[in-house]
């Protein structure tokens, strides 16, 4: 069964910003993308940048753990025109923002429009609550518009062939079978050309969690399933996920910035048992 679906739209954009978002790395997933393999599973969706590119057609699998954004994934894949009907109501000014960013809506069409929304105006689109759960970040002053309703449709025909569920990434374990693909894109744990994030990423992905996941990638393989893992280029990841299986490093470009983190170049691992 072939990974790509050649009739569903191959330019589909993700609909969402997000930090350590994998768009870089589509490039070199040229041969990935032509290779045959059976259902496709990733466990940290984000952006979903990647799945969005391969289209896979067999059955596909998508989680993360932060559940609002999974509740927007699966509301666009129920109704998207339900979605894309509440963004039209919005208007992209400061006011505007802060008004919205302090509402909560009954309806998950509602819910998914208000995140997309704060997500495209938001500073930087990066995702932040405070303590007590609470969506934080500032307008971001972005004259870009933030509602693109052929993309989120096309987005909804991607969905069709999937089951969307937060949860933690080593429930994949449970769906996953020989010949499947897996795609592993953790929130990075140690820092790489001094990421001014990683404070932020420790508290919801330990170097535990790091191991954990080597873990279930040692499971992955005993159950003959293909992964694709990246990661922050440091010796400490290096070691944890060394397998003797294909082990590359890429220098790319850092999007993501603000007071506390330097924009620049930024070196990441790509671990994996797939010819790139």
């Amino acid at each position: 069964m072939k990974l790509i679906k050649e009739e569903i739209d191959s330019n589909i954009k993700p609909f969402l910003r997000w930090a350590g978002g994998k768009t870089w790395l589509l490039k070199h997933l040229k041969n990935v993308k032509k290779s045959n393999f059976n259902n496709y599973h990733e466990a940290f969706l984000g952006g979903a940048a990647t799945y969005f590119y391969l289209q896979p057609t067999g059955h596909s699998y998508l989680s993360d753990l932060n559940g609002e954004l999974i509740e927007t994934y699966q509301a666009i894949k129920d109704d998207a025109l339900g979605v894309i009907n509440k963004l039209e109501s919005f208007n992209n000014t400061e006011e505007e923002y802060y008004k919205i960013r302090s509402l909560n809506f009954d309806l998950p069409t509602d819910r998914a429009a208000r995140f997309i929304y704060l997500n495209q105006t938001s500073f930087n689109g990066i995702y932040r609550v405070n303590l007590q759960g609470v969506y934080n970040v500032p307008f971001g002053f972005r004259k870009k518009n933030f509602l693109d309703k052929e993309n989120l449709l096309s987005a909804q025909e991607a969905l069709k062939n999937t089951s969307i569920k937060q949860s933690d990434f080593y429930d994949i374990i449970n769906n996953v079978n020989s010949g499947d693909l897996v795609f592993l894109d953790p929130p990075y744990t140690v820092s790489h050309n001094l990421n001014g994030f990683i404070q932020y990423n420790e508290k919801i992905f330990s170097l535990e969690d790091q191991i954990r996941l080597s873990k279930l990638i040692d499971e992955l393989k005993d159950k003959g399933v293909y992964y694709i893992l990246t990661n922050a280029a440091h010796k400490t990841i290096k070691e944890i996920f060394h397998k003797g299986d294909n082990q590359f490093e890429f220098n790319r470009a850092s999007l993501i910035g603000g007071t506390k983190a330097e924009r620049g170049q930024t070196s990441e691992y790509i671990f994996t048992n797939v010819v790139l």
